[in-house]
């Protein structure tokens, strides 16, 4: 799926005003229905979907920016759109600041996987340095689209060398994991698992010998990701964990291994 298909400018708005989340909802279902793959939807079941997503917690998730989204039975495909809003709106967001930018997704029910990638891709595009800034600069729908999907060409498709590499990726600082988790989520994979591992030093600190070098309780939170990603996209996924990490040469927390895969079959879900 390529972001470009389901970003449509008649579901892009510039500059627009809102005086609470309510209403941006609303909003939000009545640009999503100009998409004519949502011509058969009831424009209520939108706001009702989006509604009940953001009962469950809100999807404001900082640093001025909101992903509403809900997946619908009566959605054949997905309708993705912007809306910016300069003056902000109050979208009772995770770090409590208003949201100057929103993104909806109305997906189908059944493509949970799909709709976790995009999740994943659009909010580390505007994660990323500047890119709030640049879309609220825009003026027009055209502007906006073209701004965005010149930031998220990289992160949608796979293509160019054939085969494909597994990467393990082992964590022991609980404050990233779920970061490192999120940016590898929007990758392109055949398989994304975690492990829940231990230490050395939790074994080691019971032994006689080593017991004297740990003052304190060594920490126990140690995950393993385990991801199969195209090989083309090897390079892209060590540059998003290092978006989160910084040089992982220099990281004491996090260790990144590659290996050439011979022969992969299957698939697994989300």
């Amino acid at each position: 799926m390529k972001i470009a298909n389901v970003l449509k400018e008649e579901c892009i708005v510039a500059n627009a005003q809102f005086t609470d989340k309510a209403e941006v909802l609303r909003e939000v279902a009545r640009i999503a229905k100009k998409n004519e793959i949502l011509s058969k939807v009831r424009e209520k079941d939108i706001v009702s979907g989006l509604e009940s997503r953001e009962a469950s917690g809100s999807t404001g998730i900082g640093k001025g920016i909101a992903i509403p989204h809900c997946r619908l039975k009566s959605v054949p495909d997905f309708v993705m759109g912007i809306i910016t809003v300069p003056s902000g709106v109050d979208f009772k967001a995770l770090d409590e600041q208003k949201v100057n930018i929103v993104i909806f997704i109305i997906a189908p029910k059944a493509e949970s996987n799909q709709h976790v990638k995009l999740l994943s891709v659009i909010s580390q595009t505007l994660l990323m340095p500047g890119v709030v800034e640049e879309l609220l600069a825009q003026d027009t729908a055209a502007s906006i689209r073209q701004c965005f999907l010149r930031r998220a060409a990289s992160d949608i498709e796979a293509n160019g060398e054939s085969g494909k590499s597994l990467l393990h990726v082992f964590v022991q600082d609980e404050n990233i994991f779920k970061e490192i988790l999120q940016v590898l989520t929007g990758i392109p994979s055949s398989s994304l698992v975690v492990s829940s591992v231990e230490n050395t030093s939790a074994y080691l600190v019971k032994m006689p010998l080593f017991a004297e070098f740990w003052s304190d309780e060594p920490s126990k939170f140690s995950r393993i990701i385990v991801a199969v990603v195209e090989k083309d996209l090897t390079n892209e996924s060590i540059r998003r964990i290092e978006s989160v990490t910084g040089d992982l040469n220099k990281s004491s927390s996090v260790m990144v291994t590659v290996q050439d895969i011979s022969f992969a079959a299957g698939s697994l879900g989300t």
